[in-house]
C-alpha cells in the first residue's frame, strides 16, 4: 500500500497489464524482508513462551530439572540457522529484486499514458499528429467528425484529413492503431517550384481510407539493468567492500593531486626536478633582485607591475577554482561512500536483530505467561517499535556523520541487548516482572526506605 501511494499518481492510466503489476508487487515486497523477519520472530516467540507457560508447560519443564536457558539453548541454534539464512537472502536476493524493481518502476515511470481519445478535444499522445474526434459511440470503436492534423513534414498543418465517420481498430499485436474513415476529404499543401511564394493545395475525396499510426512508443522499453549495478542497493557484501576501499584510495590521493593541480602556481608544490631546477635559476639572479625591504613588487619595473598583478590574481583564482573542484568531488563521493557504508552494515544488522529479538521474546513469553494474539501482539509491536524508531534514528545519523557509522548502525542492537540478557535473568528466576502485585511489592519497598514527612 505505502508503494502505490508512492507512485500511484505516476502509474495509473499507462495500462499495465496483471502480469506487470504482480512482478513489480513480488519485487518490491521482498525488500520488506529485513522489516518484517523480526517482527515475526519476535511475535512468534513470545506466542510460543506465552502459551507454554498459560498451559504451564515451562512449569513441567523446570520441575523436571531442566533451566529456561537448556530449554531455550536448540531453538537458539535454529534461531542461528534462520539469521544465517537471513543474511545470504540479505546479501544475495534483495540486491537482485532492487536491480529488477527498480529498473522495472523506472521504465514503468518514464512510459508513457495508454493511448485514450476523448471526445470534442484535441489528442497529441502520438508524436507529430493531433486528432479530434466529435463523438464517440458507445461501443468505444465507432467514431464521428473527424479532423487529422499531420505535421509529419514540419511544415505546419500541411496535411489535414476530415471524416464524417470512422472506426478505431487496434492491431493484434497492439503496436498500430488503424483509423478506417469513411466519407472524407485529404487537404494536402505543398510548395510551388516554379515560385517560392505560391502554395498548391491538393483536396482528395475518398470512400473509405485507413490511416495507420504507429503505438510503438506507448510500448514499455526496458533500459538495459547494467545501468543500474552501481548503485550501493544493488550490491552484496563484497562489492560494498570494494566500494568502500575505493573511496578510501581516493581520498589517500587527494593530496597528491592538489599538488599536480597547484604545482603551476605554488613553487614548494612542485615535483622534486622543477622545483630543483626553478631553485638553481633563482639563485642565478642579481643578488638585488633577489633582495627586497618591504615587498616583492619593488623590485619590478613600473611598467610591467600591473600585468604581474594581473597574473598573479589570474593564478589565484585558478587556484581557488581547482580546491573548489577538489572539495566538491569529495563531498559528492563522500556521500555515496556513507550509504556504501550504512548499505554494508546493514546486511550483518538483520542477522543480529532476528537473534536479539529472540531472546527478548522467549524469555518475554515466559514471564507474561499468556498465549495467542492479544498480549503478546501488544508486547512484540511495542518493542518491535522501540526497535524500529532506533534502528532509523541510528541510521539517519551515521549517514549525517554525527556518529561514526559502525555506532549509529548497531545502536538499536547495542539498547535492547541488555534488555534480553535482563528478561532472561526474570524468566529464569520465576521474576513476576508484568504483574501487578511485582509493582505493588516495589512500591512498597520503596515506601519503606523514603523517609516520611512526620519523621
Amino acid at each position: 500500500m505505502q508503494f502505490f501511494w508512492l507512485y500511484m499518481d505516476e502509474l495509473l492510466g499507462k495500462g499495465l497489464g496483471p502480469w506487470l503489476i504482480i512482478q513489480l508487487l513480488v519485487l518490491m515486497s521482498a525488500t520488506l524482508v529485513p522489516f518484517a523477519l523480526p517482527l515475526c520472530i519476535l511475535l512468534a516467540s513470545i506466542m510460543t513462551f506465552g502459551n507454554m507457560g498459560e498451559n504451564f508447560e515451562l512449569v513441567a519443564i523446570k520441575s523436571a530439572g531442566i533451566s529456561l536457558v537448556r530449554f531455550i539453548r536448540p531453538l537458539f541454534v535454529f534461531i542461528l540457522f534462520i539469521s544465517g539464512i537471513a543474511f545470504i537472502f540479505n546479501n544475495n536476493v534483495i540486491p537482485f529484486a532492487n536491480l529488477k524493481a527498480l529498473s522495472l518502476l523506472y521504465d514503468l515511470r518514464h512510459s508513457k499514458p495508454t493511448f485514450n481519445i476523448k471526445e470534442g478535444q484535441f489528442n497529441k499522445d502520438i508524436d507529430r499528429y493531433s486528432i479530434r474526434v466529435g463523438e464517440k459511440d458507445n461501443d468505444g470503436k465507432t467514431i464521428r467528425n473527424i479532423i487529422i492534423y499531420d505535421h509529419t513534414s514540419g511544415n505546419g498543418n500541411d496535411k489535414v484529413t476530415v471524416a464524417e465517420e470512422g472506426e478505431m481498430i487496434p492491431a493484434a499485436n497492439k503496436q498500430f492503431m488503424i483509423f478506417r474513415l469513411k466519407d472524407g476529404w485529404r487537404y494536402e499543401e505543398s510548395i510551388n517550384r516554379n515560385s517560392s511564394q505560391n502554395k498548391e493545395q491538393i483536396r482528395m475525396y475518398f470512400k473509405k481510407w485507413d490511416k495507420v499510426f504507429d503505438l510503438s512508443s506507448f510500448k514499455i522499453n526496458r533500459t538495459n539493468e547494467d545501468l543500474f549495478k552501481n548503485a550501493y542497493q544493488m550490491m552484496n557484501v563484497s562489492q560494498l567492500k570494494e566500494g568502500i576501499d575505493s573511496f578510501k584510495r581516493y581520498e589517500a590521493g587527494i593530496p597528491e593531486k592538489l599538488k599536480i593541480y597547484l604545482g603551476p602556481y605554488i613553487t614548494m608544490l612542485l615535483r622534486g626536478d622543477d622545483r630543483d631546477t626553478l631553485i638553481k635559476r633563482v639563485a642565478l639572479l642579481d643578488a638585488s633582485t633577489r633582495q627586497y625591504d618591504s615587498t616583492f613588487l619593488e623590485t619590478i619595473p613600473m611598467q610591467y607591475r600591473h600585468k604581474v598583478l594581473q597574473l598573479v590574481a589570474s593564478n589565484v583564482r585558478n587556484s581557488q577554482s581547482m580546491v573548489r573542484v577538489t572539495n566538491s568531488d569529495k563531498i559528492l563521493k563522500g556521500g555515496n561512500f556513507m550509504n556504501f557504508l550504512v548499505e554494508w552494515h546493514k546486511k550483518f544488522i538483520l542477522s543480529f536483530a532476528c537473534i536479539v529479538l529472540f531472546l527478548i521474546g522467549a524469555p518475554l513469553g515466559a514471564i507474561i505467561r499468556k498465549g495467542g494474539i492479544g498480549m503478546p501482539l501488544v508486547i512484540a509491536i511495542v518493542f518491535f517499535v522501540i526497535y524500529h524508531i532506533l534502528s532509523v534514528t541510528g541510521e539517519k545519523m551515521a549517514k549525517t556523520g554525527s556518529v561514526p557509522t559502525w555506532m549509529g548502525m548497531w545502536m538499536a542492537t547495542a539498547v535492547l541487548l541488555p534488555i534480553a540478557f535482563l528478561l532472561i535473568y526474570q524468566a529464569r528466576n520465576d521474576a513476576n516482572v508484568l504483574s501487578k502485585d511485582w509493582y505493588l511489592k516495589v512500591l512498597k519497598a520503596f515506601k519503606s526506605i523514603v523517609p516520611s514527612k512526620k519523621q
